[in-house]
């Protein structure tokens, strides 16, 4: 009993936190049985529509059976096929040709696994690319408010996070912004790139449509091309396997993997000045720091990118060895490594993404601390302005560099004094 009670326990079986903790309702939908299921049927339909259409003998009630049936999926009659047949595919034709025995007969008619699953997930891809690139555009928006705001206010440089020359506050968003401009002109790229598998048959050959449809090239053609429009695409790829080619995966999770590491940047950034106390991401009036320091105002948001990132930025390598691994027109041990790793890459970019909208909506400015921190190195940023200075007045760069004046000398002391004693100017 206790084992069939923690079975109907949700709380009692692992659920992974990026979508139960993180990730938006939409972004959790994409990747969702509801959205993966309901698409293979919408493309059962629209081969069948298309195979009516050249002539096949499919008729319109049988059409309006499965157009009654989209979204009437029995979960449960579906796992049990799955558990009996070992093949989730035919699992759901079963359960799709129950509830449509009209339709029975042509339901998948001609098609391999493939042409539901790789179709189905370029889908989603698509539209995984549709829902992040709003949310990229509105980070760099807000960035853009803060730099334009902040482009006047001069802050302290760092090279080697050691004291370099000035800055501001502004510009210093702009290095961000052009990181994230770069990341929405990869995502747009990569989306659009995308095509559609289509109708290829079993290792790409569409031999199985060619036999239906006996021997008509032009009809096979145009069955991809009438497929392929349906299903929103301009383009199917001309040459395919069994699936489309996985390098497709690795340019899809690079695009979103080069996002991750700008944002690791950019919080890391963050997370970097509010040690410094110059600027910080919001603080919520109820927040607590820390359990035991109170006084404490920790950057979780900018620590929670950084840690998610880290995340994004390894999942590429998943695509980059199931490419090498494809033998001859395809081997199955891509499935379940596609299953985790393109959904979670989508999933933690979306995260990210909105983590760090929050972030650019309220950081906070510190113009005080800034000013006290530029005064106290001010006499050591005078230095490059003194050399170039004194080579006007005739003297030598390189002797100067080399310690030959009396006025660099003294900032030498100055300097070490400065690092040895902490001395304040």
């Amino acid at each position: 009993r206790a084992a069939s009670s923690r079975q109907g326990d949700a709380m009692a079986r692992y659920r992974s936190p990026l979508v139960s903790r993180y990730a938006s309702a939409e972004m959790g939908f994409n990747f969702s049985e509801r959205k993966k299921f309901g698409t293979w049927r919408r493309l059962w339909l629209y081969l069948a529509q298309a195979e009516k259409s050249l002539g096949l003998p499919i008729t319109d009630e049988q059409i309006q059976e499965m157009e009654a049936n989209l979204d009437n999926i029995d979960f449960k009659m579906a796992a049990e096929e799955e558990k009996k047949l070992r093949h989730d595919v035919m699992a759901h034709v079963h359960t799709f040709a129950h509830c449509c025995p009209k339709a029975a007969a042509i339901i998948h008619l001609g098609a391999t696994s493939c042409y539901v699953g790789d179709n189905t997930d370029l889908i989603v891809l698509r539209d995984g690319f549709n829902l992040l690139l709003p949310k990229l555009a509105r980070v760099i928006s807000r960035l853009a408010d803060f730099a334009e705001k902040y482009a006047d206010l001069p802050t302290l440089g760092f090279t080697h996070y050691q004291p370099a020359q000035l800055t501001t506050v502004g510009k210093r968003c702009c290095l961000w912004i052009q990181d994230l401009c770069m990341d929405l002109q990869n995502l747009e790229r990569a989306r659009d790139d995308l095509r559609f598998r289509g109708v290829k048959g079993t290792t790409g050959t569409q031999a199985s449509f060619l036999q239906l449809f006996e021997g008509d090239h032009s009809k096979v053609e145009e069955l991809d091309r009438l497929v392929t429009a349906k299903a929103g695409f301009k383009r199917a790829y001309m040459v395919t396997g069994q699936t489309y080619s996985r390098k497709v995966d690795i340019e899809v999770l690079s695009v979103l993997a080069s996002l991750g590491a700008s944002i690791h940047k950019i919080c890391t950034d963050i997370r970097l000045l509010a040690n410094l106390k110059e600027i910080e991401e919001p603080f919520e009036k109820d927040q607590i720091g820390s359990s035991a320091m109170p006084y404490k105002r920790n950057p979780m948001r900018s620590e929670r990118c950084c840690s998610l990132a880290r995340h994004l930025m390894t999942l590429v390598l998943d695509p980059l060895q199931t490419a090498s691994v494809q033998w001859f027109e395809r081997t199955l041990d891509d499935s379940a490594n596609r299953r985790v790793c393109l959904a979670e890459a989508f999933l933690t970019a979306d995260i990210i993404l909105s983590t760090l909208q929050n972030i650019s909506e309220g950081l906070v400015v510190y113009p005080k601390v800034i000013e006290r921190r530029i005064r106290q190195e001010l006499p050591f940023m005078a230095t490059e302005n003194i050399i170039m200075a004194m080579v006007k007045a005739g003297g030598n760069r390189q002797l100067i560099l080399f310690l030959k004046y009396p006025v660099l000398k003294v900032l030498s002391v100055l300097m070490k004094l400065k690092s040895e004693c902490h001395l304040c100017l």
